[in-house]
């Protein structure tokens, strides 16, 4: 019973600790050297399918497979729940961001929402810029509580 706690509670702190990754990954990496592969993220109009930017999904999920190896091998343990944490929060992070912020698929249009709504405006603001400098709301689910008083 302890053991399910414990890992439980890893997979729990590893994906809200993934927020705070995804903020500072997004800020200093993705508008940072590697700028090229989410610009195309900042235009206007998606150029078919997919865009350079969804390379970060691949580059992302690494870690949390080789957490996942690591973790059954030579039996399990705690690394394959960080590796769950960190494959939970890429999942949310497709359903928030692909999904229902950006509506890459005709699911969720018209949530009404409060959190939902705030979060899309908060994102909104962040897309406002073209370039990569001068950014702000780089992370996913946490929004400042500015934009909930301008929703309120």
């Amino acid at each position: 019973m302890n053991n399910i706690i414990i890992y439980f509670g890893t997979t729990l702190a590893t994906f809200l600790l993934m927020e705070c990754i995804t903020w500072c990954t997004h800020k200093f990496v993705m508008h940072g050297f590697l700028w090229y592969l989410h610009e195309d993220h900042h235009q206007p109009k998606y150029q078919g399918i997919f865009e350079k930017n969804d390379a970060f999904f691949v580059i992302f999920a690494i870690p949390s497979i080789t957490l996942f190896y690591f973790g059954i091998n030579p039996s399990l343990n705690f690394l394959f729940f960080i590796g769950l944490g960190i494959l939970f929060y890429g999942m949310a992070y497709f359903v928030v961001h692909d999904i229902i912020i950006h509506q890459r698929f005709d699911l969720f249009k018209n949530i009404k929402n409060p959190y939902i709504k705030t979060l899309r405006k908060a994102h909104k603001v962040h897309h406002k810029r073209l370039g990569k400098e001068e950014g702000e709301c780089f992370g996913m689910l946490y929004v400042p509580v500015k934009y909930f008083k301008q929703y309120f």
